[in-house]
């Protein structure tokens, strides 16, 4: 049975303790009562999940502002060495993400913590490792903690909110990413003055005292991380209701049944998966470019290490109002191929100004304000549109899983491109960005097609069946249910 008509998994719950069908208010919904538990999920569900993806984003991003604080010159990392220790993270995501996805929605949400928990050690191992090889294996068992993150705090903010308030709040979520980028180089500027502390170099400093910081967090997160919506406690009966019945009401059934291998590659073979992995794509390869290059960029075209890592601030902050403004533009228009599009053409300015003005420095400096604000534009609106299309259950959990992880196989791509000898220029590393731009406008150009399409054929079979389907007949038909719409 299909995975994945439109409706939160707190709608089809049968425990005894969450309201039946038949006790659940009916539409229309009391607007005060809703504009109540908006603000209150708003508080209760979103800001422990962006402080733990600020500290998650820190901690990935935090190689790169290591590297020029001497990690190069005690590890010896000659030619491609750092590229590797930065692209081995995400085979840990690609190993992982999925199955650690599928655990995550059967354990339940206080399991990020754990994650957390785990990666932050690995953090800690990166500061204290004697040997290249080392640094390797800590990154390798970081991403694999790392790699259900995202895409679970997704699947969590997503059960909460229906369609059209979820990219909202996702896009809130991802700025913290953003935010992280701005906070990582302030503080690795203030770790570097730790030079020699305790005979330990700059750059260990900066992994031990973030991993340190990760776990203590992680710690406190445990008790604060909100379980699914048919478990939540901190609304009354009659809120509680109201939240179950609208998001019921927001779309159909979501089928509970335990996945089994058939079904999950039964899941993997939607095409808008594929679609969403390349979108996804197309702006994640150049946001782990600048996380991974900027500060290396920036020292290269002259500046010293110090200002490069403050330089870096600036353009996460103007990333984060652009992302933000232009994503609440789009929920407002519902209109997210378009918003997509927009940011594709921006990260596609930025690079042509890296590949022209290799010598300009101020020039280069701008072009780099253009790919961060596109990259990080492109990513939450293809992690939302995608999510909104498969539906909610386990479905969804492997659609996000599918395109975080994957997607981020473009931190592969970049780490191979980005070569030591073209450096600070770096011509085949942002041409390849300018690639995977266009091949991102693509798929997202077939992603909108698609949906269009199946849209008119929907109507199409709708006016061939009954005006009124009885419950049973919803269920059996699943995403084939013409009242499903995609969302384009």
């Amino acid at each position: 049975m299909s995975d994945v008509l439109e409706k939160s998994p707190a709608a089809a719950a049968s425990e005894s303790h969450t309201p039946s069908d038949q006790q659940l208010p009916q539409p229309p919904f009391d607007k005060a009562a809703e504009g109540r538990i908006l603000r209150k999920l708003d508080f209760k569900v979103l800001p422990i999940l962006w402080l733990l993806y600020l500290v998650c984003f820190v901690d990935r991003s935090n190689i790169g502002n290591a590297k020029i604080q001497g990690m190069d010159q005690e590890l010896n990392l000659k030619g491609q060495k750092y590229n590797v220790a930065v692209f081995v993270f995400n085979i840990g995501y690609l190993i992982a993400g999925v199955p650690l996805s599928i655990l995550f929605k059967k354990t339940g949400p206080k399991s990020l913590a754990i994650m957390m928990f785990c990666w932050g050690i690995t953090v800690i191992g990166c500061g204290v490792t004697k040997s290249y090889g080392g640094l390797i294996v800590c990154r390798l068992l970081e991403g694999m903690a790392e790699s259900a993150y995202v895409p679970g705090a997704a699947y969590l903010i997503g059960s909460y909110y229906k369609k059209d308030e979820f990219l909202k709040r996702y896009v809130v979520f991802f700025s913290a990413g953003i935010c992280a980028g701005a906070f990582n180089g302030f503080l690795s500027s203030l770790l570097a003055k730790m030079d020699g502390v305790s005979g330990y170099r700059a750059w260990r400093w900066i992994f031990i005292i973030e991993g340190c910081i990760t776990i203590a967090i992680s710690i406190l997160s445990f008790f604060f991380i909100v379980p699914f919506p048919e478990d939540c406690t901190f609304f009354d009966a009659e809120d509680k209701a109201l939240l179950l019945a609208r998001l019921k009401n927001d779309g159909g059934a979501v089928v509970h049944d335990p996945p089994s291998t058939k079904r999950i590659l039964g899941f993997l073979k939607d095409w808008k998966i594929w679609a969403a992995v390349l979108i996804y794509l197309g702006g994640a390869e150049n946001a782990n470019s600048i996380t991974s290059f900027q500060p290396t960029i920036l020292k290269g075209i002259g500046y010293t290490s110090s200002g490069a890592q403050v330089r870096t601030i600036p353009v996460y902050l103007v990333a984060a109002v652009y992302s933000i403004t232009l994503a609440y533009t789009a929920e407002y228009l519902r209109r997210r191929y378009l918003f997509c599009m927009i940011g594709f053409a921006t990260i596609a300015v930025g690079l042509i100004v890296e590949i022209a003005q290799p010598h300009a420095a101020g020039v280069r400096y701008m072009g780099l304000f253009f790919m961060t604000a596109g990259a990080y534009l492109v990513m939450p609106l293809s992690v939302v549109w995608i999510a909104i299309n498969v539906g909610k259950g386990y479905k969804r959990t492997v659609a996000l899983g599918a395109i975080v992880c994957w997607g981020n196989a473009g931190a592969f791509i970049g780490t191979n491109v980005f070569l030591k000898s073209e450096e600070p220029k770096y011509h085949t590393g942002f041409s390849t960005g300018l690639g995977l731009a266009c091949i991102g406008m693509v798929a997202a150009t077939v992603m909108f097609v698609g949906t269009l399409l199946g849209n008119k054929q929907r109507e199409a079979r709708r006016k061939e069946l009954p005006e009124v389907l009885d419950e049973g007949s919803v269920e059996d038909m699943g995403e084939n249910h013409p009242d499903f719409r995609y969302s384009l």
